[in-house]
């Protein structure tokens, strides 16, 4: 079993930060959105097979924790990783990281299931990801 890494660069931009320049919460979900997005792509579900097969990836849960501000120009490296496979449920773990200075700004865990649409119905994961990631 191999780990399934993806880090991605953000450069912090105005419409991430507040008046006070310091990013805003959401835009750290937006970056481990992004980030999120292309691991799952290495999972075998990039967007245009995502929208082909109608079975996409539902966010269950996040837990963030929020340990330092990042602010206005700052270039962060964000980390995510697949940390957990079961027969219905996975779990994605994410550091967002200031570059300048190595800092952890932001430890995230979510934990997510595969729903076919329109019906909305979870789907049992595939059993290759138990053996490859798992």
């Amino acid at each position: 079993m191999g780990q399934l890494n993806y880090i991605s660069i953000e450069e912090v931009m105005f419409f991430d930060t507040d008046i006070g320049q310091v990013i805003h919460n959401l835009a750290y979900l937006r970056m481990i959105e992004s980030n999120r997005t292309k691991l799952a792509g290495l999972m075998g579900m990039d967007l245009k097979s995502m929208a082909k097969e109608q079975l996409f990836p539902v966010l269950l849960k996040t837990e963030a924790d929020y340990l330092r501000a990042g602010t206005l120009g700052d270039v962060l490296r964000i980390e995510g990783s697949l940390s957990k496979v079961e027969k219905v449920r996975f779990w994605c773990e994410f550091k967002v990281i200031r570059q300048s200075d190595e800092a952890v700004l932001v430890n995230c865990v979510q934990s997510l299931a595969l729903v076919k649409m329109p019906e909305g119905k979870p789907q049992r994961l595939p059993k290759e990801w138990k053996e490859q990631w798992g």
